[in-house]
């Protein structure tokens, strides 16, 4: 029998429909459009504005998305996995809620977080679900609902994230394409210089912390930035040498979309032309764990089989990595 791998073989994808542009922002702090097109790359970004509606109800709309275009009864699936930094609540599983939801009654379920690397950490995990033999369909979701922890008096963060979800579907692949090789990393000695102090274990809420916007996401910019351009670009140029791949052999870097200036970085660091590297960081700022599926979803017309796709990410605590990849299908 020939070996297993794991390919996508869906891809589903959801933001919401306010757009949050650059020009709106003008009138909340002090900012505008030349300084934050010119420092991220970002022209707008999408938020979603209802009450009462989180994380799982943009997982639901990606994964939807992909069950309505694949057609597949989502009874099938055995596995849903939510990448998420932003999860519903504390205690109760979004996952759960969201395979239930989609239909999905004879799976199993869990939220993955590692705050931008989610997703990536999401396509390791479930690569090797697939590659055990012992399931068949895993849907991996990567979404995130960024505005629930932005201060918007804060223009070092609120320029920089927006809401949106992407859902990708594995499955056993038996010609060699799918995951390659992956080579993912974490350094806990990063955690002050990107985070939302208050609302977990550490720090409950309290009144007097909620009034004091401690609840809001912080990042020290320039650490993070220059720990996310060394280490993004480094992850790729290692597992690019490590497999004997040359720029000549990538057909796309899918990069996490955090910044304009990090993804150039990495992509001069391997010498890759621009036309080869997938941007859309201008329609939805940094959506943390729905940057990587949301990429695929947007270029997935031009995407053909056997494409080797390098991932990168770098997200807080820090956590980062590369996965090696090949296309499994033509649109």
């Amino acid at each position: 029998m020939s070996k297993i791998t794991a390919a996508i073989t869906g891809v589903g994808a959801y933001v919401p429909e306010y757009r949050l542009t650059n020009q709106i922002l003008e009138t909340m702090v002090d900012t505008n459009d030349e300084w934050i097109t010119t420092r991220t790359g970002i022209k707008e970004r999408r938020i979603l504005k209802e009450d009462g509606k989180g994380t799982s109800y943009l997982a639901i709309k990606a994964a939807q998305d992909l069950i309505d275009k694949k057609g597949i009864d989502p009874k099938e699936i055995e596995l849903v996995i939510v990448a998420t930094a932003t999860p519903d609540m504390k205690a109760a599983s979004t996952a759960a809620f969201t395979a239930t939801n989609i239909g999905a009654t004879e799976a199993f379920s869990f939220d993955l977080e590692a705050a931008c690397s989610s997703f990536l950490y999401g396509i390791s995990v479930a690569s090797s679900y697939i590659e055990s033999g012992k399931y068949k369909k895993v849907l991996l979701i990567g979404a995130d609902k960024n505005s629930s922890m932005i201060n918007y008096k804060d223009r070092a963060t609120c320029i920089i994230f927006g809401d949106g979800a992407g859902a990708v579907l594995f499955e056993p692949n038996h010609e060699g394409l799918g995951t390659q090789d992956e080579l993912l990393r974490s350094n806990g000695e990063g955690r002050e210089f990107l985070q939302a102090t208050y609302g977990g274990s550490s720090y409950p809420s309290t009144p007097e912390a909620v009034a004091e916007g401690k609840h809001y996401v912080f990042q020290e910019g320039r650490t993070v930035f220059k720990n996310a351009v060394f280490n993004m670009a480094d992850v790729t140029e290692r597992i690019l040498k490590r497999n004997n791949l040359t720029k000549d052999d990538i057909s796309w870097l899918a990069a996490h979309q955090a910044n304009k200036r990090i993804i150039e970085a990495t992509a001069n660091r391997v010498e890759l032309e621009p036309e080869k590297v997938m941007m859309n960081i201008h329609k939805y700022g940094n959506t943390t764990s729905a940057t990587l599926p949301l990429l695929l979803h947007d270029y997935e017309s031009q995407l053909k089989k056997g494409d080797n796709i390098i991932f990168a990410a770098f997200g807080g605590g820090f956590t980062w990595g590369s996965i090696y990849f090949k296309w499994a299908y033509d649109s």
